[in-house]
Parts: structure tokens; C-alpha cells; sequence
């Protein structure tokens, strides 16, 4: 008996490992496809006539997911601390999926006009609520089912669905591009991958229905243990509360921005500030995303032998140290000449309440003008006028509001309007991108298992949830909003990446202080 006791327990860790991550994967899947295609949402759901605050407004809109995520995590955990953990994955499902196809089934605001963005912030909406309740429910699911000695390495394969997600969307991106004339991908090519989630959606809930309950939850059932009000429970244990503070700002505030900034904002930035092709961009993106694979794994694993205090801790530090550098190589090995340009030729914007924002028209001539350079990805200098001028080196200087005349000076100045294919380092801009995914690894391979670890089992879905989503939704899922945004306001496009640098700061403090080590913390109370 005992002999044969250990083949079965393999083969149904194997199958709850198969459908919490194939779940898992397809809760990505959906969220993570419109961010790929975040720089097209911006035409076709928003005015044509503002391209930089339809730019800032897709960004935004992809952020108001993430902003009901916590709200998510509140109600669905709470119910899988109370009714168990089986039946919030597949009500999980079923949200995140429906949504998702229905957005390659809206109208445009071409179409419909303002119906477009209403709608499709509505299944915004829906989708970051079920991805509240799946994000850090699958991490609380997935451990309490792994062996002991290998949780770290187990577990790392849930953060692999993220990864696979945009791998996949991003794949189906490009092969679309390439297939596609650039006016049938913008007519309804777009539409494909968010309607071929349906697929995608009828395997996930075929797994997850066949998927067993928790043993950890199954034994506090039967023990009469389950906690009545998880949420209050878990506010006021001061352990809980303490450790659910250092998972905000800690854990989940640097997984998520590490990955957000280089997966998500990487592409955007490569488009819209180095003015690589989308389909270079892609591509690049899609090669790193690649050995993000099997370095989670490895990190995972090395987290089993070292603790996970030091893998994530590695991984803030080199986090901190590395964003700002790997982006201003990205545009050193992207577009050099546009590097040149922003660095040698002086371009100072003078004028009166210059305080643009994507979420009101623009007022003015200077915040007509700061629109404009922000698109065109020229840094400037602002300073305080009565009326508005742009000077260019030492171009006769530019009044008012004159599109026209301003590209023509930028254009004699050097300015260039794209990147020169020629100059494009492909193989720099690929290493580059490399140092921040190993930073993603280095925090994602032991995050899962440390998830789970650091709260009480009857609490431990709420205590999850509640505190990552509300990290990755409103820190991470906001930041490349907040680049974006930052940068324009700054007249320097990789001025917002203070915004991660910072945050990352904080995180890597905190962890040195107050993060405990979790390896083979038993999962029982």
C-alpha cells in the first residue's frame, strides 16, 4: 500500500496543476490581448482627431480593469474561504471569458460613436473583476496541493500563464499583421483572437469543472474550521493585516511592475517613443517572452534550495537598478538618430496654462503644441510665457498652434520621423530587454508558494486576493498609464519611468526589513 500510495497523488497533482494554470492562462490570455493591442484601441474606440489622448485613454481604459480587480478579490475570496475554492474558479471563468468574446463583437466609434468606449470600459470592467478572484486564488489552489519540498518549483508554473498569454496574443498580433493588409487588420482582424477565446474558454471550463476541491480547505470543512467573515477576520488579526501590508507593497507591488514595464509598456514604448514597426516591436517582445519561461522555473526552483527571501529580494534590487538604463538603451539601439536629436537640439515650449491632460480637451495653443511633441516624441523644455512659441535650436521661433510649420523646423533640425531601419540593433534592443525579465524572474518564480505561505489556511484566499490585486491592479496595471502620462507632462518620454523606479525602491526597503523567509511553512493550521 504505501508503496503505491505516491503514484496517484503525482498523477492528481498533475491534473490540478493542468487546470488551475490552463485557467490560468486563459484568464491572461483575455486580459493581456487588449493590452497588445492597446496602440489600435486607442483609433478605433476613441476620437481620431487626438491621437495622444486616445493613446493615453486605451491605456486608461486597459487600467480601469485593473482598478476593479481588489473589489474582485473582496467578494471572490471571501467566498472561497467560505464555499471553497472549486466553485469560484469556474465562476471565474465564465465571467472573464463571456467578456472577452464580446469584445470582438463590438461596434467601433466610427459605428456608434461614444456607445464604443462606454461599452468597452463595461467589459473592462468585468473582466477585472473575475481576474480579482482568480489572480492569487490560483496561487492559494495550486500550492496547497503541492509537495512540500518543491512548492517553490511547482508552483512557478502558475506564473507562466502570464508569459504564455502575451506570447500568444502578441503571436496571433503578428501572424495576423503579416496575413492581413493594415486596413482588413484594422476592419475586423483585430476582432480575431478576442473571438477565438470562446475556443479557449470551453477547454478551461471542462478542466476546471473536472478539478477536485483543496485538501487544505477540505480538511478545515470537515473540522468544522472555515471562517464565517474572512475579510473581517482577516483586518483584524494584526499577523494577517502586517503580512497583507507587506504583500501590497512589497511582493505584488514589484512582481507587478517589474512585468507590466517590461512586457506590457515595453511594446508601447518601442512603437509610440522609439518608432520601431509593430511588427519589430512584437516580435522582440515575443523572443524575450520566451526565456521568461524556463527562468521562472529555474528561479522557482532555486527558491526551494535558497529561500525565497533572497530570489526576491535579487529580484527588486536588480529591478531598481536596471529600468531606467535598459529603456534609454532601447532608444540608444532603436532609434539612434531620434536619441541624437532629443539630446543635441533644444526645443523649448513657451507659454500660459500648459497643463495638459488626456481627460479634457486641450485649452490652448501650448497644450495643443505639448500634445503634438509628446506624439511625435520630441523632448522639450517648458517654461512660463504670456503667449505661445516654440523655439527650435536657433530656428526663428514658431507662434501659436502651426502643426505644419512645426514638423517642417523639426524636420530641418534632424528630427526623424521614423526609425531607420538600418540603424536598428535588433540583437542590443533583445539583451537589453533580457535584464528586466530576469528581475521578473527572480520575484515571480518563488511568488506563488510565498503567496500562500505567509497567512493561516481559513483566511488565506481573502488574505491573498484582497492585497495582490490591489497591488498589480492599482501600482502595476496603472503604471503604464502613469509612464505615459508622467512623460508627457515631463516633455521627456522615459521621465515616467520614475514612477516603477520608485516604487521599486520602496518594495526592495520594505522586503529588507520585514520580509520573512516562508520555504516549508507548513500550509495547515
Amino acid at each position: 500500500m504505501s508503496t503505491q500510495a505516491p503514484a496517484p497523488a503525482t498523477s492528481l497533482q498533475r491534473k490540478v496543476a493542468i487546470a488551475a494554470c490552463f485557467g490560468t492562462f486563459l484568464e491572461w490570455y483575455d486580459f493581456l490581448t487588449f493590452a497588445s493591442l492597446a496602440t489600435y484601441f486607442g483609433v478605433l474606440f476613441f476620437p481620431a482627431d487626438n491621437p495622444v489622448a486616445a493613446m493615453l485613454a486605451s491605456l486608461a481604459t486597459f487600467g480601469v480593469g485593473m482598478l476593479v480587480r481588489p473589489l474582485g478579490a473582496a467578494l471572490f475570496g471571501s467566498l472561497g474561504d467560505k464555499y471553497g475554492r472549486r466553485p469560484v474558479f469556474i465562476a471565474t471563468i465564465l465571467l472573464m471569458g463571456g467578456a472577452t468574446f464580446m469584445v470582438g463583437l463590438l461596434p467601433t466609434y466610427a459605428q456608434v460613436g461614444i456607445w464604443a468606449p462606454a461599452l468597452l470600459v463595461l467589459l473592462r470592467l468585468l473582466q477585472g473583476f473575475a481576474v480579482g478572484g482568480e489572480i492569487g486564488g490560483a496561487a492559494v489552489y495550486l500550492t496547497e496541493h503541492a509537495p512540500a519540498c518543491k512548492r517553490g518549483a511547482y508552483t512557478s508554473v502558475l506564473q507562466l500563464m502570464g508569459p504564455l498569454g502575451i506570447l500568444v496574443s502578441t503571436l496571433q498580433v503578428v501572424l495576423l499583421q503579416a496575413w492581413l493588409s493594415d486596413a482588413q487588420f484594422h476592419e475586423w482582424g483585430w476582432r480575431v483572437p478576442f473571438l477565438f477565446s470562446a475556443v479557449l474558454l470551453a477547454i478551461s471550463l471542462k478542466s476546471r469543472v473536472n478539478m477536485h476541491e483543496s485538501p487544505v480547505f477540505s480538511r478545515l470543512r470537515e473540522q468544522h474550521g472555515l471562517s464565517k467573515t474572512p475579510l473581517r477576520e482577516c483586518l483584524r488579526n494584526r499577523k494577517t493585516l502586517g503580512r497583507m501590508a507587506l504583500l501590497f507593497f512589497c511582493i505584488s507591488a514589484g512582481g507587478s511592475l517589474l512585468f507590466f514595464s517590461s512586457q506590457i509598456y515595453a511594446n508601447v514604448y518601442l512603437q509610440t517613443v522609439v518608432k520601431l514597426d509593430t511588427k519589430t516591436a512584437g516580435i522582440l517582445v515575443m523572443m524575450s517572452t520566451l526565456l521568461l519561461i524556463p527562468l521562472t522555473v529555474l528561479c522557482g526552483w532555486l527558491s526551494d534550495r535558497v529561500g525565497r527571501r533572497p530570489v526576491l529580494l535579487a529580484g527588486l534590487i536588480l529591478g531598481c537598478l536596471s529600468i531606467l538604463p535598459v529603456f534609454h538603451g532601447l532608444m540608444h539601439y532603436g532609434n539612434p538618430a531620434l536619441e541624437h536629436f532629443n539630446r543635441d537640439v533644444t526645443v523649448v515650449l513657451r507659454g500660459n496654462a500648459c497643463h495638459y491632460t488626456p481627460f479634457t480637451d486641450t485649452r490652448n495653443d501650448c497644450e495643443r503644441s505639448q500634445k503634438l511633441l509628446a506624439k511625435l516624441g520630441v523632448s522639450y523644455t517648458l517654461q512660463s510665457a504670456a503667449d505661445t512659441t516654440i523655439q527650435i535650436a536657433t530656428q526663428p521661433p514658431i507662434s501659436d498652434f502651426q502643426p505644419t510649420a512645426l514638423m517642417v523646423a523639426l524636420i530641418a533640425a534632424g528630427w526623424p520621423e521614423h526609425a531607420d531601419t538600418a540603424q536598428v540593433e535588433t540583437t542590443m534592443l533583445f539583451l537589453l530587454l533580457l535584464i528586466p525579465l530576469m528581475a521578473v524572474a527572480l520575484i515571480t518564480g518563488p511568488q506563488t508558494a510565498t503567496l500562500a505561505e505567509l497567512f493561516p489556511a481559513r483566511t488565506r484566499y481573502t488574505a491573498v486576493a484582497l492585497p495582490h490585486n490591489l497591488s498589480a491592479g492599482w501600482i502595476g496595471g496603472l503604471s503604464p498609464f502613469m509612464i505615459t502620462l508622467l512623460g508627457v507632462k515631463a516633455g521627456n518620454p522615459t521621465a515616467g519611468l520614475w514612477y516603477p523606479v520608485g516604487l521599486l525602491i520602496v518594495a526592495s526597503v520594505v522586503g529588507l526589513f520585514f520580509l520573512p523567509e516562508t520555504n516549508n511553512t507548513p500550509l495547515d493550521e
